[in-house]
């Protein structure tokens, strides 16, 4: 599948700020000759912010063919400050999801406001396994949310989709791996 324009020009400005070689350990315990910093995208806002229209883009596409979205939401910590950009772009409010409750103040895991039956949106940063936005979205299911989809900003095409789908989520993306010239 061939990218869109403004999204390779977008791939090219991510691969050129957030890609790094050399050996790493992913959080799925795996190791990679390749990494995608995403603080080097998520923290620049001549990126971020074209990142939030993208995702403002699939979550109006997702309505357009019928799907009530009430909310979306973005997992600690690089889910943030995406969540923050797609909800400035929707105007749809945001909740963020951390990693454990908290042990202090309202001991809650879900930050923000999120109400039983509500329909969420799950952004990602960076997708390998999947095992982190599974566990966003029980989270939010423990909440009485349903989860609509999850969205990641880059599939690393190693398995997340099939994991999210097997779980039972829509899964889409933004970029791809591959659409970052990533070829290992």
């Amino acid at each position: 599948m061939k990218i869109a324009p403004d999204f390779a020009e977008l791939a090219a400005r991510v691969a050129e700020l957030a890609l790094l070689r050399g050996e790493f350990t992913l959080r799925s315990g795996r190791t990679s000759r390749y990494y995608l910093d995403k603080y080097r995208f998520t923290t620049r806002p001549e990126l971020l912010e074209p990142i939030g229209r993208a995702f403002a883009e699939r979550v109006r596409a997702m309505e357009g063919v019928g799907l009530r979205i009430d909310r979306l939401a973005g997992a600690e910590l690089g889910g943030i400050p995406l969540v923050t950009a797609a909800a400035m772009a929707t105007g749809k409010p945001a909740v963020f999801v951390r990693n454990q409750k908290k042990t202090y103040g309202t001991s809650k895991q879900i930050e923000g406001v999120l109400e039983a039956g509500d329909r969420v949106v799950l952004l990602e940063d960076v997708a390998t396994s999947g095992g982190q936005a599974i566990e966003a979205c029980r989270a939010l299911e423990g909440e009485g949310a349903t989860i609509v989809a999850v969205i990641c900003t880059i599939d690393r095409e190693e398995g997340a989709r099939e994991a999210i789908e097997g779980a039972g989520y829509r899964f889409d993306r933004l970029l791809t791996k591959s659409d970052l010239g990533i070829t290992e």
